[in-house]
């Protein structure tokens, strides 16, 4: 019997009310960490109406998101999850960006850790920051403020996208924080943000209750730090144990559709006043000049440092 995903998937084909369309950025260079690689970007259904700007959701394992083909463990049919999102009026751009294969632990990993060497996860955030977002900016109708601007990852990515939000609470307005690897660098995460100051926003955290009686207690610990710090649930922070969930693509691909209503903020018409502000003081603070066209032709075309 063909699953209820592979069916909307050809519905697809035929209709482009529910569904929208997946755009390829090839060879994005990142000066940060020196290697390049494509980008994945989900637009909504009702985009090329241009009257509209969205929210943005970046989102780590950008190989696992949209394509089974392209996985190396599972799709989490993110495509698939926006449209059902967009059937309660909520919509917004998903930016994937795929990991690096053997360098993936690096650079998901803001701490050292015993066995894997330093990690590069602050280099991998500058690049998404500085390299990424303005690009996507300048390309797409965005919504660039933080209140408007997310984080989603799993297990190691679901540890990056936490520090992201604490770390850079200018950039980031809500994160998804799905099973997340709270083990890494001995825990480091946890004394990272009892020091962090309070940032206002939203924070979906979660784990399967088969991942483990490590990975729930630590699950669980974060849960009561960030209550601790003035995070209420049901409000600030969403906390979803589930009884059956596997460390799996297929767990977190059904949570994440869970989490995406409490995440996604409104989109807001392309061209009021207030957007059109917005817009200024985005671009002023990011000193972003070039073109749409020039800043796509830059980031491609660059294949070495100091270029």
């Amino acid at each position: 019997m063909a699953s209820l995903t592979d069916f909307l998937r050809r519905l697809r084909g035929k209709s482009s009310a529910a569904y929208g369309t997946i755009e390829r950025i090839p060879d994005v260079y990142s000066p940060q960490l020196d290697n390049e690689r494509e980008l994945l970007v989900s637009l909504p259904a009702h985009y090329s109406s241009q009257e509209t700007r969205y929210p943005v959701i970046y989102m780590h394992d950008g190989q696992n998101l949209f394509d089974p083909a392209m996985s190396f463990s599972g799709s989490w049919n993110v495509d698939v999850a926006m449209a059902e999102l967009s059937l309660g009026g909520l919509e917004a751009i998903v930016v994937g960006i795929p990991n690096m294969g053997h360098e993936r632990i690096a650079e998901y990993s803001p701490f050292e850790q015993t066995g894997f060497g330093n990690g590069r996860g602050d280099l991998y955030l500058d690049f998404l920051i500085n390299t990424v977002k303005p690009l996507i900016d300048a390309r797409y109708l965005t919504l660039p403020d933080r209140e408007h601007t997310g984080i989603v990852g799993s297990s190691l990515g679901g540890l990056i996208s936490l520090y992201a939000f604490f770390r850079y609470p200018r950039v980031f307005g809500f994160a998804g924080v799905l099973s997340p690897s709270l083990w890494l660098g001995e825990g480091a995460i946890f004394s990272f943000i009892e020091q962090a100051p309070f940032s206002p926003g939203k924070l979906y955290l979660d784990v399967g209750a088969r991942e483990g009686a490590r990975h729930v207690a630590n699950a669980q610990e974060m849960r009561d730090l960030l209550e601790a710090k003035g995070y209420r649930l049901g409000k600030d922070l969403l906390w979803v144990e589930e009884e059956m969930g596997h460390h799996h693509e297929a767990a977190w691909a059904r949570r994440f559709q869970g989490a995406l209503p409490f995440l996604v903020p409104p989109a807001e018409p392309a061209r009021s006043d207030r957007i059109a502000r917005l817009i200024a003081r985005t671009k002023a603070a990011s000193k972003v000049t070039e073109s749409d066209e020039q800043q796509v032709l830059r980031f491609q075309r660059m294949r070495s440092k100091g270029e």
